[in-house]
């Protein structure tokens, strides 16, 4: 129907998570008729994906450089750190403004079913900050699955006594209904009140 390279462009967009066949079509049109600048733009934005992405070397975090601008950032606390299980967490949390400590990145969750073991994860170095830094606080902000809590349950023995560990609340998020929640939703909402 197209030109080889041309369906290999739409192929390539249909990689994208939620894209199916018309919306690369789309994407593959939009882009083949950008201005040459924009499209060298684009490639050089690319381009990433092959030199790859920095990580910060103190937290994990997707970095411009050795350390990322959280990190460095002297006006954060720095007794307060939040392990998220990746770099779109921060960002989520970061929407919020309302946290100004600073982060640990796990890269991931223990999954034993899929072979992922604390060894596989930023754990290590996490406890090596803990143990390094002068860390009052570690808030486990992990997702609330199976893997999230095996993580946070992990992480909390390793840490021991010597650091106050917190979670995130769960419960009924704003606008919810009550008949609508499930009953782990429901149960933690009544353990967690306050």
């Amino acid at each position: 129907m197209y030109p080889n390279k041309f369906e290999n462009l739409i192929l390539k967009f249909q990689n994208l998570p939620g894209v199916g066949r018309k919306t690369a079509e789309r994407y593959a049109f939009e882009t083949l008729n950008w201005e040459q600048q924009k499209k060298e733009e684009f490639v050089n934005a690319l381009q990433v994906l092959i030199d790859g992405v920095d990580t910060c070397k103190v937290c994990g975090n997707l970095s411009d450089g050795d350390i990322c601008s959280i990190c460095s950032d002297q006006n954060r606390d720095h007794t307060l750190l939040c392990v998220v299980q990746s770099p779109k967490d921060i960002l989520a949390i970061e929407s919020i403004q309302e946290y100004k400590g600073v982060y640990h990145v796990l890269n991931g969750v223990i999954n034993t079913s899929k072979g992922i073991l604390p060894e596989d994860i930023n754990i290590d170095s996490l406890v090596d900050r803990i143990n390094k830094d002068e860390i009052n606080e570690v808030i486990l902000a992990l997702d609330p699955t199976v893997e999230g809590e095996t993580t946070s349950l992990y992480i909390e023995k390793l840490i021991g006594k010597d650091v106050l560990v917190t979670r995130l609340a769960y419960g009924i998020p704003m606008g919810g209904h009550l008949d609508y929640t499930d009953s782990l939703t429901l149960l933690k909402a009544f353990q967690g009140r306050k």
